[in-house]
């Protein structure tokens, strides 16, 4: 698996608490946006990212942000 499996083609907008998570990459975890052991067997590994203070964030879900872990608007261009 070289492509990441397309979670969604729209972000997930959540608030976050301050703490360390990690963003799933590969577009298989059953818990998107974060990683559940799904990229097992793969090429892709977990993004760990760090929010400083509770605040909202769009987490990409598309897997194609060139922002990772953060969407950048990439899905719109998806087919």
């Amino acid at each position: 698996m070289s492509d990441p499996k397309i979670a969604d083609k729209k972000p997930a907008v959540i608030e976050l608490e301050a703490g360390t998570y990690k963003w799933c990459q590969c577009g298989l975890s059953q818990n998107q946006p974060f990683c559940d052991g799904g990229h097992a067997g793969t090429d892709f590994t977990p993004l760990p990212f760090t929010i400083d203070e509770k605040k909202k964030v769009a987490l990409c879900q598309c897997k194609h942000t060139q922002g990772s872990p953060f969407c950048d608007g990439s899905h719109s261009k998806l087919d």
